[in-house]
């Protein structure tokens, strides 16, 4: 295996207190939170109370001001573990940034210490009914009405749904003015007018609460507009790369666990009198799968290795997203076929990681919308 450069001590010494807190405190529990279609709730603030959530929050709101590689190893934990109904990779990597970035002093002094605790769980609401990818078509409205905004609308397939306190919400604020008129806010869910749908049933990702959510007359007072107005689809760009890197990161350590327990399964698991490992097929097609998660790797360390230098532009992360979920789908197929009728069984992991894994090539922006980036960029006029 070609040593992975991208990771200090620091970042493995961190990484051991990640696995030992996951092993104890979430894998024993996992199938029954499929089942209960959440997480417990205690186990935020249990992680909060380690240090594992926002860990690029500065100290001055009681984060640890640590670099994005202290995220992406909560994100390959998980990952590793198949522990996909842990939210925190929402949370951490996608919806408290824009809270970093954007929001007032009064918001971030509001808001992060519970963020960072676990008090706080967050969710982002983008994807609507009848917009997904195309964010520019998203039909909530925010209006202005003197010291608040009338928010209105409808979200689904929102991560955190049901255990989300605190909503980063897309919404028009000028509904003729296309992308120019989109602006984001934060809404707490206790507010008048916001409401939950039940709980969504998905093929995988069973103990991750996804749920539509609800917006009738809600109030939001103009201090929680995130920036300025108009200037939401803006920000949306300049954090998605942030987003599609943890998708990649999310599916090449995946990609890594399912390999071994496939290596695992066909030198235990016999046909015709000796184990399956034996056979040229199974060794050809994990030596492919193999070779290809090496250099898929390689390339995703490096896009960490520039996003830590913030020089992860559109197009790079575009690629990373497309190229790790598009192999994490194959690699998963292929290794559940090794299994054979076994790897159909949902209490073994390749199962429930290939029926995981279908949903990473849709969101952060499908796959498709990734080729549409990344042509554009080479077709683009110099």
């Amino acid at each position: 295996m070609i040593p992975r450069t991208v990771y200090s001590p620091e970042h493995e010494q961190f990484r051991d207190s990640v696995r030992k807190f996951l092993e104890t405190e979430a894998a024993p529990y996992h199938h029954q939170w499929e089942k209960d279609g959440q997480v417990d709730r205690e186990l935020w603030r249990k992680a909060g109370a380690m240090g594992f959530l926002c860990p690029q929050v500065p100290e001055a709101y009681g984060g640890l001001e640590l670099d994005f590689g202290y995220n992406a190893i909560v994100d390959e934990e998980i990952s590793h573990q198949g522990l996909t109904g842990i939210g925190w990779g929402l949370h951490s990597d996608i919806a408290v940034p824009y809270i970093v970035n954007y929001a007032s002093e009064a918001l971030k002094q509001k808001y992060l210490p519970g963020c960072i605790s676990g008090d706080i769980v967050t969710a982002i609401a983008m994807t609507e009914p009848g917009a997904g990818s195309d964010l520019q078509g998203v039909r909530s409205t925010a209006i202005k009405n003197g010291d608040h905004y009338l928010l209105n609308g409808s979200k689904t397939f929102i991560t955190n749904g049901q255990h989300a306190d605190l909503v980063v919400v897309v919404a028009k604020t000028d509904p003729a003015a296309g992308a120019a008129g989109v602006s984001l806010f934060l809404v707490e869910a206790a507010w008048p007018g916001f409401k939950r749908g039940t709980n969504l049933e998905k093929v995988g990702m069973k103990a991750q609460d996804t749920s539509e959510l609800f917006f009738d007359d809600v109030k939001v007072p103009t201090e929680n507009l995130l920036g300025g107005e108009g200037q939401g689809f803006i920000y949306l760009m300049q954090e998605l790369p942030q987003e599609r890197l943890s998708v990649a990161v999310n599916a090449i350590a995946n990609c890594a666990a399912a390999i071994q327990w496939t290596i695992d399964y066909v030198k235990d698991r016999k046909a015709f009198g000796k184990p399956i490992a034996a056979f040229q097929n199974t060794q050809f097609k994990l030596a492919e799968l193999d070779s290809e998660l090496t250099a898929l790797r390689v390339f995703v360390d490096r896009c960490l290795e520039l996003h830590y230098e913030e020089k992860l532009d559109v197009a790079t992360a575009a690629k990373a997203k497309l190229l790790a979920t598009d192999f994490q789908c194959k690699l998963l197929d292929e290794c559940m076929q090794l299994h054979g009728g076994f790897g159909y069984m949902w209490e073994y992991p390749i199962a429930r990681a290939w029926a995981d894994a279908r949903v990473q090539r849709i969101y952060a922006g499908t796959n498709e919308i990734m080729k549409l980036i990344i042509s554009r960029h080479l077709l683009k006029d110099n």
